[in-house]
């Protein structure tokens, strides 16, 4: 998953992705770094605080 770097490219923290996506800045952190696989349903909260298309990040 892209999510690092995409949040990078937009100049945001995990402390702000976390709160725009409802999830902890430790759970984001784990899965940045590949600790964890999220439902889909994450991933769509994900895409949509990023605003992206789920298959950005999914790339």
């Amino acid at each position: 998953m892209r999510l690092r770097t995409i949040r990078e490219r937009q100049g945001m923290t995990q402390e702000t992705l976390a709160k725009k996506a409802g999830v902890s800045r430790a759970y984001l952190s784990r899965l940045e770094m590949g600790r964890h696989d999220p439902p889909l349903s994450r991933v769509r909260k994900l895409a949509k605080a990023l605003g992206v298309p789920v298959g950005e990040l999914l790339k």
